[in-house]
């Protein structure tokens, strides 16, 4: 797709960080599945994707997690086996 901010280049598949604010705490996820323009920067995260991340600190905020970093592997692991339980 083009990049609608710079409107000069096609995205490209890649990875990026998202950050996200709840209740208090940061939750920082990183090499999340993108489409990323090579001459803005400029990252989409596709809509499941992003429906995803949120879910992810569901629990950590219930127990209090004030920070936490971890990979986008491993968010999507967790969340598997919470579905299966």
């Amino acid at each position: 797709m083009k990049c609608v901010v710079c409107k000069q280049a096609e995205t490209r598949p890649g990875v990026t960080t998202v950050m996200l604010e709840r209740d208090g705490s940061t939750f920082v996820v990183r090499e999340v599945p993108a489409q990323v323009c090579p001459n803005c920067g400029e990252d989409y995260v596709d809509g499941k994707v992003a429906a995803e991340l949120p879910r992810s600190t569901e629990d950590l905020c219930r127990a209090g997690t004030q920070v936490d970093i971890r990979r986008y592997a491993i968010v999507l692991k967790g969340l598997m086996s919470t579905s299966r339980s």
